[in-house]
């Protein structure tokens, strides 16, 4: 039945691949299952069969769909199926994207569609990197025309040592997590977040995962070889070599006097007259090809722009190569959030705020891997004033996540432990102007905002994009790309990082790839850059993380308690766990594993709570001294409950420092007290005395102790102020009692 069926072997980091084609999916224009391990993706790639009119770019999509079933779970949504794609879902497709968009035909306008679909998981072996390598077998073997194939590889740094396609248990130890992409000859994407890596340890592992991907390039190959179909030829939207050679004679020398500025805005607002010049003149003798038009327009600019940089070592706005734009940094800009910091360069200009939380305010996550949630959470906004235009707002796009889970990445490995720091963070990067590279101007940002407020970061980090013009075997990088460069250029490659070393990359690419000199180069420029931005402009704005949080930003404190204790803690029904909260104004989370958080506004309040909780979960030992609430009385005495299910006797001897004739003559219920604990009786009922925490606390002294002490004389007038004595004649002492 299945007379094309296939199937290809081989080893991929020590684990098996299968590649099944033939079998499924047979309408597509190629498709394969790839089955890494026990993981399973299917590959479906189609192309349409007429170009798309009206548009002046190759209209590529890829999905990378997570299936639940994969991984045994049914989705938690009412509608009990597959919603919009996860946030590592996007990215995903993104990662995929990169390295295959620039292999496929400029001037080819026909619909590609790359849908790859996880169907059964295995922790030890990335669905991501069996997708990656699954999308360059569909589109080799396919008719569809493109420069491939590619292949990518997962690359780790655990216990000193490059690791390939890194376990789930080398995953947790590794300290670096990078995927790279390749052709045969170059490196064609960089997607990295590492833990303070030094560049020559990620030069290494970038190096390792370009050779890692070489025997799958050539199995790849073997199969175009074997079972790939010849390829379909399409028209070309590229406009006539006459056409182009005319637009450029008449308006090269407007197109140079418009770019060669600085500001963006002139820019724009010289090229508006030359558009309709050329319009003007070139419409009625091309009538058909007002599209073409403009692209004549746009190569006519890409010229100029690599012209300058390559022949003259000119960038569009004077600096130098290595130059980094005019740069500003300000924090504390908004008074009641809870930290906030906003990074200027050049025109991109980047606000982010800081919101504190709660640890239960974290992310919960739905996804096909084993991570269930997240507490640091980054958002990024690019509404479309910031360049500039006018559009409805219609939420984020795939280019706001990915920017967003990048500034993320970025930040993660200083951000402290929730042991250390109990809370849940969002950051929020508001977009306020773009001139290039405002994810990176997005992480400088942050560093302020979580230092303003009061983070206990391990360190600050910032980030730079780095640019790359190639001619033949001619090509130079530039440091702090905006946007003409970007547009025109080959390459952004962004890095950002503390002075120790990397925490995120991200290699965006429109050529081919990189060889091995251009990567090290693009290192070594860009951790000069940030070591400036970070000395010069950051860290005189705000030296370290606050001392102590806002006022605004709720006060955490947690602790870990046996898990056989939590049932106590909580009461029957919620109510020991309500009472504390109620009484004391606070918050209180307790996790499965023990972890107890106790947040409010008030720090002295999540003292008392987190007291209580200590005293039903701790028994109290003879001598502490507790606050308690008088829950009934005897003629013999009163009894005092010093915390949920924790209740002892006061002896009418023990109530007061005097002799005590009746009981109510001290205290009344719902009195609080505080009291000492004497001692716990074998049956463990609690003797507690206030006599002797008022002797201890307050310094009071007993009553038959003043008749029975000497007179002393009264003080002189003048040295009454420094009488330490109390107005009721005992002596205060300092100590504190448990709240």
């Amino acid at each position: 039945m299945f007379e094309n069926f296939k199937v290809y072997e081989t080893d991929f980091a020590g684990r098996p691949l299968v590649i099944e084609t033939g079998k499924m999916a047979q309408l597509a224009n190629g498709e394969c299952l790839v089955r890494y391990g026990e993981t399973a993706v299917h590959v479906a790639v189609t192309a349409s069969a007429k170009p798309r009119d009206g548009i002046d770019f190759f209209p590529l999509s890829v999905d990378f769909e997570e299936k639940l079933y994969a991984v045994g779970k049914i989705p938690g949504s009412f509608l009990k199926r597959e919603g919009r794609p996860s946030e590592k879902a996007v990215l995903a497709s993104r990662v995929i994207d990169r390295p295959i968009r620039p292999l496929f035909p400029k001037d080819m306008r026909n619909d590609v569609s790359v849908v790859c679909t996880v169907m059964s998981v295995d922790p030890d072996c990335s669905p991501e990197i069996a997708a990656m390598v699954g999308t360059s077998i569909a589109i080799s073997i396919s008719d569809i025309p493109w420069r491939g194939p590619i292949s990518a590889v997962s690359v780790g740094y655990v216990d000193g040592e490059i690791v390939i396609n890194p376990t789930a248990e080398q995953k947790e130890k590794s300290q670096m997590a990078v995927t790279v992409a390749s052709t045969d000859s170059r490196i064609a994407m960089i997607e990295a977040g590492a833990n303070e890596v030094s560049d020559d340890v990620m030069y290494n592992g970038i190096m390792a995962g370009h050779a890692a991907n070489q025997p799958i390039i050539e199995l790849i190959k073997k199969m175009k070889e074997e079972i790939g179909k010849e390829k379909f030829s399409y028209p070309s939207n590229e406009p006539d070599e006459e056409m182009l050679a005319a637009i450029k004679e008449f308006a090269i020398e407007d197109i140079r006097l418009a770019l060669d500025t600085d500001d963006k805005t002139v820019r724009d607002a010289r090229l508006k007259p030359v558009y309709e010049k050329v319009h003007e003149k070139f419409d009625e003798l091309y009538p058909d090809s007002a599209a073409k038009i403009d692209e004549c327009l746009y190569k006519t600019q890409k010229y100029v722009v690599r012209r300058w940089l390559l022949d003259e070592r000119k960038r569009v706005d004077g600096r130098g190569m290595d130059e980094i734009r005019p740069l500003a940094a300000e924090v504390g800009l908004l008074p009641r959030v809870h930290g906030s910091g906003m990074f200027t360069r050049g025109q991109t200009q980047v606000l982010t705020i800081v919101t504190l939380g709660p640890v239960t305010d974290r992310q919960l996550l739905d996804g096909i891997d084993d991570e269930e949630y997240k507490r640091y959470m980054h958002h990024y906004n690019f509404p479309s004033y910031s360049v500039g235009e006018t559009k409805p707002s219609r939420g984020p796009g795939r280019r706001e996540i990915g920017h967003g889970a990048l500034a993320e990445r970025a930040l993660l490995p200083v951000i402290p432990p929730v042991e250390e720091f109990p809370y849940a963070l969002r950051l929020v990067s508001e977009v306020l102007s773009s001139n290039g590279s405002t994810s990176q101007g997005s992480v400088c940002g942050s560093t302020l905002a979580l230092m303003d407020a009061g983070v206990p970061i391990k360190a600050p980090v910032a980030g730079i994009s780095c640019g790359l013009i190639t001619e033949g075997d001619r090509w130079m990088t530039m440091v702090d790309i905006q946007g003409l460069e970007d547009f025109f250029g080959d390459m952004d490659f962004k890095v950002a990082g503390t002075h120790e070393g990397i925490t995120a990359i991200q290699m965006d690419l429109k050529i081919d790839g990189l060889t091995p000199e251009m990567v090290k180069e693009a290192l070594e420029k860009t951790h000069k850059a940030r070591d400036y931005i970070l000395d010069d402009i950051m860290l005189p704005q705000i030296p370290a993380p606050r001392a102590e949080l806002s006022k605004y930003a709720p006060k955490m404190l947690s602790t870990v308690i046996p898990t056989e204790k939590i049932r106590e803690v909580i009461g029957s029904g919620g109510k020991v766990i309500q009472k504390i909260s109620a009484e004391c104004g606070v918050k209180i989370d307790i996790e499965d594993d023990g972890h107890v958080f106790v947040s409010g506004i008030d720090i002295d309040n999540c003292r008392r709570a987190m007291t209580i909780i200590d005293t039903i979960v701790n028994d109290p030992e003879p001598g502490a001294i507790y606050n308690g609430k008088v829950t009934r009385l005897m003629d013999f005495g009163a009894f005092v409950e010093i915390a949920p299910g924790k209740e002892g006797l006061v002896h009418i001897s023990r109530l007061d420092v005097k002799r005590t004739e009746k009981v109510t003559d001290v205290v009344n219920v719902g009195d609080e007290v505080m009291v000492k604990v004497l001692e716990i009786d074998d049956k463990g009922r609690l003797n507690l005395s206030r006599r002797d925490a008022l002797i201890e606390v307050e310094g009071l002294v007993p009553e038959n102790e003043i008749s029975d002490a000497p007179r002393r004389p009264a003080p002189r007038r003048d040295d009454r102020r420094d009488d330490r004595r109390g107005s009721n004649g005992f002596r205060p002492n300092n100590n504190k009692p448990r709240q």
